[in-house]
């Protein structure tokens, strides 16, 4: 987000919860004033408010350039303690979400005008053990990354992941110290 913003791009933050992309906002605008951020309100889990969010988008700014997809959540807990709900929900928010917010920029825009994809991911290659409902929805998104951009290429559109390893912020700010 820093570096859209600095390069002068518009960028628009979706969150579910307003607030938080107006304090993500705020603060990046006291590093850059210049900076043109939006935000959208979004329920990744809602396919109508996926849609619902991809159009206002449109409407306000006229095209998706570019979508990144860093939403997520997960939780620390074994693998034999993971509830069915709690299941669901990781993999709804990290996996269904992504799958959903890309297909709306594709069919909305970007099927007709090219763009760019980048899936958040994350380095699961070796397992995430206390986090599985995580790692597989992650594991899930690398495979929707290849295949939308093979299916997607000749649109001109370049759908890339992208997986970090550990990234001290404030989301570790709910996990207890173990």
């Amino acid at each position: 987000t820093r570096y859209l913003a600095a390069a002068n791009a518009t960028v628009v933050m979706a969150c579910r919860t307003p607030g938080k992309a107006q304090a993500a906002a705020d603060q990046l605008r006291k590093e850059l004033p210049q900076a043109r951020l939006e935000q959208v309100q979004i329920d990744l889990a809602d396919y109508a408010s996926v849609r619902r969010a991809a159009a206002e988008i449109l409407q306000r700014f006229k095209k998706i350039d570019g979508l990144v997809n860093n939403a997520g959540g997960q939780y620390p807990q074994p693998v034999r303690d993971i509830s069915l709900k709690g299941w669901d929900a990781v993999v709804r928010s990290n996996l269904h979400g992504g799958f959903l917010v890309s297909r709306e920029a594709y069919t909305q825009w970007m099927e007709a005008h090219g763009g760019s994809i980048v899936n958040i991911i994350a380095d699961m290659w070796m397992g995430m053990p206390g986090m599985a409902h995580s790692g597989a929805a992650r594991a899930g998104m690398l495979s929707f990354t290849e295949t939308a951009a093979c299916e997607w290429g000749h649109a001109g559109v370049r759908v890339n992941a992208v997986a970090p390893g550990f990234v001290a912020s404030s989301g570790f700010d709910t996990y207890g110290p173990e």
